[in-house]
């Protein structure tokens, strides 16, 4: 396979490059509705074709079925793609996910990456959940162990404050915060930026499509077993008010000729060369239609126009069910 380029962006101080826009792979293990590995392997396949570097797993996806099926879909093209994956939630039977940041996890969860993946070396290697028992400089200090060892290339934090980043980073260089970050919800994710533009830390964006609100084609009836059905920005009112706000930026995507979610993709890679979005999708054509966002260009007239037309609180309902609140941007 010949692969395109893609204009690249790289993770921090790290000096790993990788695709301006990443690949997230959490939709494959069933968690918008049924997903089919065959074809979950061969758009994996297209995306490496087109360009793409970045793929973004974790061990909770699918509680290893997601790290099995990314393992086998880069089998043979290792060499072309930087690979992520995130440790730290566990599962706790009858009740919401627990989170374990222990340097005995961190050793252990690693080790069944690895496997999984059918990899030697993790390039980018997240907790994925800040564990309020332990401290950071514990489980970093952990992770920097994975490094010396050769199992990991360079650290990442999930959903961790700016004082959070601060601890960790001053114990080894972290190369990348992930925290969801669309032109929906970004409140958060701009005041992580002034911490991780400070101390030299690419950003990469998770749901930058606001799970699919973003793209305006959300259906009227979610299917059974999509997690969005309990998400409080999909339920009842909350709803229309958000797709409202979609609409106004559907607006202008006509008048420049892309797809909604082609410009909010645009803007988000406008903020800065730092950030790296990683929208995910199982459906082929989707995917395509995100690629084709690094082709829209922005004057700064047009951005500040985005910005504007969705304020920074505007949306309604919070990132994840209220239970889940507490065990992000910790």
């Amino acid at each position: 396979m010949t692969s395109a380029t893609l204009p690249q962006r790289t993770l921090g101080a790290s000096g790993i490059a990788v695709s301006a826009l990443g690949f997230g792979c959490m939709s494959f293990s069933g968690v918008y509705g049924a997903s089919d590995d065959d074809a979950a392997v061969a758009l994996v396949h297209d995306a490496i074709g087109r360009g793409v570097t970045l793929f973004d797993t974790a061990d909770m996806y699918g509680w290893g079925h997601n790290e099995t099926l990314v393992g086998r879909a880069l089998a043979g093209h290792r060499d072309k793609v930087v690979l992520a994956t995130k440790f730290g939630q566990v599962q706790r039977p009858g009740g919401l996910n627990g989170v374990d940041g222990s340097p005995a996890h961190v050793q252990a969860a690693c080790e069944a990456s690895l496997e999984r993946l059918g990899v030697e070396v993790i390039d980018l290697y997240y907790q994925h959940r800040v564990d309020p028992n332990v401290p950071i400089e514990d489980t970093v200090g952990a992770m920097a162990r994975l490094v010396a060892q050769g199992k990991v290339r360079a650290l990442g934090l999930s959903e961790a404050r700016p004082d959070t980043i601060r601890r960790a980073h001053a114990i080894h260089p972290i190369a990348a915060v992930q925290t969801e970050y669309s032109l929906l919800y970004r409140a958060e994710a701009e005041e992580t930026l002034r911490t991780t533009r400070e101390l030299g830390i690419a950003f990469v964006a998770y749901s930058p499509l606001g799970r699919g609100l973003l793209t305006g084609a959300i259906p009227g009836e979610l299917p059974e077993g999509d997690r969005r059905r309990v998400h409080p920005r999909f339920v009842g009112d909350n709803l229309g008010r958000n797709l409202a706000l979609v609409e106004t930026i559907a607006a202008i995507a006509r008048r420049k000729g892309c797809t909604t979610g082609q410009l909010v993709l645009a803007w988000l890679l406008a903020q800065g060369p730092d950030i790296i979005p990683i929208p995910g999708t199982k459906k082929r054509e989707r995917f395509i239609e995100n690629l084709g966002a690094l082709e829209v260009r922005l004057s700064p007239a047009e951005v500040a126009e985005i910005t504007a037309a969705v304020p920074a609180n505007a949306a309604a309902g919070t990132r994840y069910p209220e239970a889940q609140m507490a065990s992000v941007y910790r």
